[in-house]
């Protein structure tokens, strides 16, 4: 990976001393980087009005797409909808579809005139209570009648309960139609996020209505709530995490999606809103609908079943009648690439608006951060959210010194205030660990071996945060007369015993010891639960010492998966491992072979740790153990058994004479 003082001169070559040099592009759809695959197809799923589905990792672009759509919708004129009271059957509402614009007239015009209409009864009424007033008063000074005057008293409350009565068994109010989509003629088509929407906020909803009599009641087309799925009429609906959705909320929106209208009724049994249904309202809407593989298929439960996912139906509809895309998360680090990296830069100080520009030297640590997340040599990350968080921690950290514009070292400090919460988690084990000195690195051990570990965390997250996992292997004459034990503790995960009794049935045949007559105890110190296998190598590393009695390096840390014939595998988070051993004071690191090119370290850890790349179980204990006649003997072994066994397959291979 390039140095930082070289991604800056490239940058320069190419004219860029700051983000001030790059242009924005005004289309949201241009401003999505490393989905070209994706964007073409949204761009043809907009225009033939299709629906969509993308599956990939968070942060990825996936909202901006489905937002960008409403850009190449083809022109359609937009429509408002208004609901009526019905005077047939007041539980189920007319609906009236007209024309984007007429909808706030109408509805106004309606208002004024029951404005009007009020006004006059209340003229009317006063007008009547004061003339039976004075006319009363009138008699009671001509006649000096008291009798007059409070016949005239009764006279205006009798007039007061007749009109009061009057407004209590109809209201013009009533009668007034209500908005449910308003739009304007020069308005673009709507993009309503539904995500993590509740039924009511998705499909509509009718208000529940406390009081139901005594002329306090609401009617109920005025109680109405129009869900995302009509104020999406003509535009985009973006669901992300369907799988959220329950079965039932799928399927109307299913309903929704083939007939185009869908009635407006109460979600709730209980409410006064369940006897209200109005007629089908319009919903003729793009379902953009995202998420992760796990939204598709569901999570599989401990009974070995799926739950979750999408409804089989709603995906066939999309499938039938619309696209899928699976998104990228890296894309080649190619010079256009990074050209496109700056840009999103750029982008992200634009659409902040509180944060200085970034110069070449900030460009190029953000550059550099994109390399080391995508995981692997010569690939860019697309997890942009992610380094969005970094350009604004880095932007807010410039401002506060005071800085005109964000450098290099601004972005470095900018890293640590933007850790994740499983980093931090893991920066503050390994302190508490040096200070009980509970991780030793240096001097030598029999039994014990430095693993190392990725956190368990947010599978969302593309930074892995590394720890040092001890792994202590003891062994003892076996408990059992039948045969030993594999005794293995840490809370590990299914995966992580699977590997253990992998590891032992290898052990035998290094050593050529019979492991029946042992019990083999394995314990994962300070781990809280360690899933996966790459802590094999480890574990047989641990074995083999405690049985052979031959001790192992302490500054020496390793990683890897083992298969049964004792091949080293690759396995993930390498970078982090490697980090988190370096910054506990190990100065050795083996990795996987096939993992060598995945190693991208920030340039504080290049010479503080040795990468040593190994391909099999030789090679490992040949680093890892510490040298004498026991070792050698041991090594050698190992060598005759994967020369035997690969002369073995090969045989296997070679076609029969015929």
């Amino acid at each position: 990976m390039e140095k930082i003082g070289h991604l800056e001169k490239w940058l320069h070559k190419k004219g860029i001393h700051s983000t001030r040099d790059v242009r924005v592009p005004k289309k949201m759809m241009k401003q999505v980087i490393g989905q070209d695959e994706a964007v073409e197809v949204a761009k043809k799923a907009a225009q033939q009005r299709r629906h969509l589905l993308l599956i990939g990792d968070p942060g990825t672009g996936k909202s901006m797409i489905a937002n960008s759509m409403t850009e190449y919708l083809p022109p359609e004129e937009l429509e408002d909808l208004i609901v009526y009271p019905n005077k047939e059957d007041a539980n189920e509402p007319r609906i009236r579809v007209v024309p984007a614009g007429k909808g706030r007239d109408i509805v106004k015009a309606q208002k004024a005139q029951a404005q009007v209409k009020k006004e006059k009864k209340n003229s009317m009424k006063y007008f009547l209570m004061g003339a039976i007033f004075v006319i009363s008063f009138a008699m009671f000074l001509y006649f000096m009648e008291f009798m007059y005057l409070i016949y005239g008293v009764l006279g205006v409350v009798a007039i007061y309960i007749f009109f009061r009565f009057v407004s209590m068994s109809k209201k013009d109010e009533d009668l007034v139609p209500k908005l449910l989509v308003g739009n304007e003629n020069d308005m673009k088509p709507q993009f309503i996020d539904a995500t993590g929407a509740h039924a009511g906020a998705l499909l509509g909803d009718v208000k529940h209505d406390p009081f139901q009599s005594g002329g306090l009641e609401t009617p109920p087309h005025d109680r109405v709530e129009v869900g995302a799925i009509h104020k999406a009429h003509k535009g985009v609906l973006f669901i992300d995490e369907i799988n959220l959705l329950r079965q039932e909320s799928q399927q109307s929106l299913l309903t929704a999606m083939q007939e185009k209208k869908f009635s407006i009724f109460g979600q709730s049994e209980r409410s006064a809103g369940a006897m209200v249904k109005t007629e089908p309202v319009p919903c003729d809407f793009i379902l953009v609908a995202a998420g992760n593989l796990d939204s598709v298929y569901g999570r599989e439960g401990a009974d070995g079943q799926r739950y979750g996912g999408m409804h089989p139906a709603l995906r066939s509809r999309i499938r039938g009648y619309g696209y899928e895309v699976y998104v990228n998360n890296t894309m080649k680090d190619t010079p256009k690439n990074r050209k496109k990296v700056v840009r999103f830069i750029a982008q992200e100080v634009e659409k902040d608006g509180k944060i200085p520009h970034f110069d070449s030297s900030a460009i190029a640590e953000i550059i550099r951060e994109a390399q080391r997340r995508a995981g692997v040599r010569g690939e860019l990350s697309l997890r942009f959210r992610e380094l969005g968080g970094l350009v604004r921690s880095a932007g807010d950290l410039a401002k506060d010194m005071g800085h005109s514009i964000v450098t290099g070292d601004d972005v470095v400090q900018g890293k640590v205030f933007s850790r994740s919460l499983e980093q931090q988690v893991a920066d503050h084990t390994i302190k508490k660990r040096k200070e009980y000195a509970s991780i030793r690195s240096e001097g030598e051990m029999v039994g014990v071996v430095n693993g190392l570990a990725v956190m368990q965390g947010d599978p969302s997250m593309a930074e892995m945060s590394g720890i040092v996992a001890r792994v202590v292997a003891e062994v003892t004459p076996a408990s059992s007369k039948e045969e030993g034990r594999v005794i293995a503790t840490g809370r590990l995960g299914d995966i992580a015993k699977e590997s253990v009794q992998n590891v032992s049935a290898l052990i035998k045949k290094i050593t050529g010891k019979d492991i029946s007559e042992y019990d083999l105890h394995i314990q994962f110190v300070d781990t809280y639960g360690v899933e996966g296998d790459s802590a094999s190598i480890s574990i047989a590393t641990a074995v083999i010492s405690a049985l052979e009695e031959v001790p192992v390096r302490m500054d020496l840390a390793m990683t890897g998966s083992l298969s049964v014939r004792g091949e080293v595998l690759p396995v993930g988070g390498v970078t982090a491992k490697i980090e988190a051993a370096a910054k506990s004071g190990i100065r050795t690191v083996l990795i996987p072979r096939a993992n060598q090119k995945d190693v991208i370290l920030e340039e504080k850890y290049e010479d503080m740790v040795k990468v040593i790349p190994v391909g099999n179980i030789k090679e490992v204990l040949a680093e890892a153990l510490v040298a004498d006649t026991r070792k050698d003997s041991l090594v050698s072994r190992l060598a005759k058994m994967i020369t035997e066994t690969g002369e073995m397959i090969t045989k296997k291979l070679e076609p029969t004479p015929s």
